[in-house]
């Protein structure tokens, strides 16, 4: 298989995260971003969004990362990356969500360069920008996870599950948008088990060989 992806891209890292908990190996294509080589028609041809990541598994090419990982995990169910009952599977995909949906597509490469672009934002307004949108999910997600009282060292139970497949990219860029994490306890914590893990190295952005 092979993972058309850039290091920094908070998609392509998740998906990196899945496919090394569940052992699978890709081979690294990388896709600058940083030349905009996404927008070109050679990417064009593999992926007509031309967005990272996309997944070529030797029959089809798979995008959108949500889809990507699911597909993964229908795929290649073990070890499980979402728990057995159908409540808790809800409550992680909700984590996911908060991240997915609510947090990253309002700090997205495309949506800053927009705001820089057309409407003149300098580092100091995007910084702004991303740390309302990023506070806002966090604290959800702290208050969530405070409320579980049978959770262990990850966001669900002892194992990590999607809902740390898409946190930790998240912690990741934050810092990059100069957020104080230090006012989520928990979530700092889940991010220093995760970081633990080999699958999570491996995974991380300056890990890879376009970082």
């Amino acid at each position: 298989m092979k993972l058309y992806n850039f290091f920094r891209s908070g998609t392509s890292h998740r998906l990196r995260i899945a496919l090394h908990l569940k052992g699978i190996a890709t081979d690294y294509v990388a896709v600058d971003l940083r030349v905009e080589e996404h927008l070109k028609d050679a990417f064009k041809s593999v992926n007509p969004q031309q967005l990272v990541p996309a997944l070529d598994t030797g029959e089809q090419v798979l995008i959108q990362s949500p889809a990507i990982i699911e597909w993964l995990e229908e795929t290649h169910p073990t070890p499980a990356l979402l728990p057995q009952g159908a409540a808790e599977r809800a409550h992680v995909r909700a984590l996911a969500a908060i991240v997915g949906c609510d947090i990253h597509p309002l700090n997205n490469r495309r949506i800053l360069e927009t705001l820089r672009k057309q409407f003149g934002a300098n580092e100091d307004a995007i910084n702004a920008w991303c740390g309302t949108w990023i506070g806002a999910g966090f604290d959800a997600y702290e208050a969530l996870i405070a409320a579980d009282t049978q959770r262990g060292a990850f966001s669900f139970g002892d194992t990590p599950t999607i809902a740390d497949v898409y946190l930790i990219p998240q912690i990741e860029s934050s810092r990059r948008f100069k957020v104080d994490l230090s006012r989520w306890p928990l979530i700092s914590a889940i991010e220093k088990a995760c970081n633990a893990l080999e699958a999570f190295q491996k995974a991380a952005p300056m890990a890879q060989p376009d970082a």
